[in-house]
């Protein structure tokens, strides 16, 4: 029940754009390691966030995206399907000013 108290803090239904800064642009990668283990790497795809996230379920995976903005058209939602399946992938992600400092602690 933590993690889910944590994924509905990080990645609440908010619009990205109303963001004074713009939507702040961070790359997700997960993998599947006896769970979904969820890295945040700056735009730069070098640096990396502080926080990570272990999950049960894929579902929280495609859940965490469509709060953080990740589903800009049906080919983003099949890539995030394709990724799933093979057990590891990445997705760019546009966050709130709220969300990215959740996630920079």
């Amino acid at each position: 029940m933590r993690v889910v108290g944590i994924l509905r803090l990080l990645f609440a239904y908010n619009d990205p754009m109303t963001s004074p800064n713009g939507p702040h642009r961070i790359y997700m990668s997960f993998q599947d390691r006896h769970g979904w283990q969820c890295q945040f790497l700056e735009q730069d795809l070098k640096t990396p966030l502080p926080r990570r996230l272990c999950f049960k379920s894929s579902a929280k995976i495609i859940e965490l995206v469509e709060h953080g903005g990740g589903f800009k058209d049906q080919e983003a939602r099949m890539m995030l399907d394709q990724g799933i399946a093979m057990g590891r992938g990445g997705v760019f992600l546009a966050l709130t000013d709220e969300q990215y400092a959740k996630l920079n602690c």
